[in-house]
């Protein structure tokens, strides 16, 4: 229990500007496609205050599956609303991956002098090596939870992104029949993702990993590096501490 708390209060942070980022990459994109409607509500910011849901928050942090408030969007003010309502809605994910590759660029960085630092003994202390461990694990919390949000998000099924992006390629009756179902399609997803969870199923886990260890293997920390070997080391040790 110490160690899921401990783990919560370090994710929290990274998930708060995930989520901020993402919501505020809708508002903005909304914004230069000619609707003002998330500027004049201050929703283009990275405060986590303006962006908060508890439901969303909470399902985040049990279910590792959330979102934030939507930011509004009103699809009057564009030349092409479909089309324009599919860009918006494809801001948020790429935010997020856009996030998760600065994460994983700092983490690259500090992997280059920790197996240095590691390897050759140069931690002077105890309390260094904690320093050096929880920048470490904070870092791969920011690529692992960007990657999560926009993986999910993709899902082209009401309330996600991804289908405001399906949306775009129905033919017109499809469109407004499915909209008109959306807010019931929207309460299944949820129902059935919380019910998979019981059961200790996560449908998205696999693709998950694939990404992140691709996004690890293309930086020089794929699986047999020396910079991997010392990635799990400090994790390991941190872990020990968190259940200590």
């Amino acid at each position: 229990m110490k160690s899921y708390i401990l783990q919560l209060l370090l994710s929290m942070p990274v998930m708060l500007l995930a989520l901020s980022v993402h919501e505020s990459a809708h508002g903005y994109v909304a914004g230069r496609l000619g609707d003002p409607t998330a500027r004049n509500l201050g929703r283009i910011t990275l405060n986590p205050v303006k962006h908060f849901d508890l439901l969303g928050f909470l399902s985040m942090l049990i279910l590792h599956i959330g979102w934030a408030k939507p930011v509004p969007v009103n699809s009057r003010y564009f030349k092409n609303p479909r089309r324009d309502f599919a860009i918006v809605g494809a801001a948020g994910p790429l935010s997020n991956l856009c996030l998760a590759i600065l994460h994983l660029a700092l983490l690259r960085i500090v992997m280059i002098f920790a197996t240095d630092a590691v390897l050759y003994g140069r931690i002077s202390s105890e309390t260094a090596l904690i320093v050096l461990s929880l920048v470490v694990y904070i870092l791969y919390m920011g690529v692992a939870m960007n990657v999560i949000l926009a993986i999910f998000n993709l899902i082209p099924v009401p309330p996600f992104d991804g289908s405001r992006i399906f949306y775009a390629f129905l033919p017109p009756k499809w469109y407004f029949g499915v909209m008109k179902y959306e807010r019931y399609i929207m309460i299944g997803c949820i129902a059935l993702f919380f019910g998979l969870s019981r059961l200790g199923i996560n449908p998205l886990r696999a693709l998950e990993d694939w990404f992140i260890n691709g996004l690890f293997t293309i930086t020089g920390m794929g699986g047999g590096t020396t910079e991997l070997g010392v990635f799990n080391l400090l994790l390991g040790y941190l872990g020990q501490l968190m259940n200590a």
